[in-house]
């Protein structure tokens, strides 16, 4: 159910679906890091959208130094 919400709160903003859980990460990172959500609740979607295979964009920037 987490994810749809997810999904929907990203469309009515951005008007288009998140193309991957990476994408949906991202958008709340930066909702986040605007006082736009606060850490409770960035938690909760941090650990969902990870255990659904997301990595930010900033993890793949370390993982790609790391090769």
């Amino acid at each position: 159910m987490l994810i749809h919400e997810l999904v929907h709160a990203f469309a009515s903003e951005r008007n288009y679906t998140p193309d991957s859980v990476d994408q949906l990460l991202d958008f709340y990172q930066n909702k986040y890091i605007a006082q736009e959500i606060d850490i409770k609740n960035y938690r909760r979607i941090f650990e969902y959208l990870h255990k659904q295979g997301a990595i930010s964009a900033f993890e793949y920037k370390q993982l790609e130094k790391s090769i």
